[in-house]
Protein backbone atom coordinates (compact mmCIF):
# COMPACT_ATOMS: atom_id res chain seq x y z
CA UNK A 1 0.00 0.00 0.00
CA UNK A 2 1.43 3.42 -0.98
CA UNK A 3 0.78 6.20 1.68
CA UNK A 4 0.75 9.57 0.11
CA UNK A 5 2.09 13.10 1.98
CA UNK A 6 -0.41 15.75 2.35
CA UNK A 7 1.42 17.63 -0.49
CA UNK A 8 1.13 14.90 -3.00
CA UNK A 9 -2.78 15.07 -3.38
CA UNK A 10 -4.95 17.58 -6.48
CA UNK A 11 -7.84 17.54 -7.74
CA UNK A 12 -6.68 17.20 -11.03
CA UNK A 13 -7.84 17.43 -13.99
CA UNK A 14 -11.75 15.87 -12.70
CA UNK A 15 -11.58 18.72 -9.93
CA UNK A 16 -10.96 21.56 -12.91
CA UNK A 17 -13.62 20.11 -14.93
CA UNK A 18 -16.18 20.23 -12.02
CA UNK A 19 -15.41 23.81 -11.24
CA UNK A 20 -15.20 24.60 -14.85
CA UNK A 21 -19.04 23.45 -15.72
CA UNK A 22 -20.00 25.30 -12.06
CA UNK A 23 -18.63 28.28 -13.98
CA UNK A 24 -20.18 27.65 -17.21
CA UNK A 25 -23.22 27.33 -15.22
CA UNK A 26 -23.17 30.24 -12.64
CA UNK A 27 -23.08 32.50 -15.73
CA UNK A 28 -25.72 31.36 -17.73
CA UNK A 29 -27.87 31.67 -14.70
CA UNK A 30 -26.84 35.40 -14.26
CA UNK A 31 -27.62 35.79 -17.46
CA UNK A 32 -31.05 34.41 -17.99
CA UNK A 33 -31.30 36.73 -14.54
CA UNK A 34 -30.68 39.88 -16.03
CA UNK A 35 -32.99 38.95 -19.25
CA UNK A 36 -35.82 38.10 -16.94
CA UNK A 37 -34.97 41.22 -14.79
CA UNK A 38 -35.19 43.14 -18.21
CA UNK A 39 -38.53 42.18 -18.59
CA UNK A 40 -40.07 43.53 -15.47
CA UNK A 41 -41.70 47.40 -15.37
CA UNK A 42 -41.85 48.98 -12.44
CA UNK A 43 -43.89 51.59 -11.82
CA UNK A 44 -42.63 54.84 -11.23
CA UNK A 45 -43.96 57.85 -8.97
CA UNK A 46 -45.04 59.88 -11.84
CA UNK A 47 -47.19 57.46 -12.93
CA UNK A 48 -49.26 56.74 -9.91
CA UNK A 49 -49.87 60.73 -9.99
CA UNK A 50 -51.20 60.74 -13.32
CA UNK A 51 -53.57 58.15 -12.74
CA UNK A 52 -54.89 60.04 -9.85
CA UNK A 53 -56.16 62.84 -11.75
Amino acid sequence: MTVLAAGDVSPGLLGFVVVALIGVALYMLIKSMNKQMSKIQVPHAGDKDKKAE
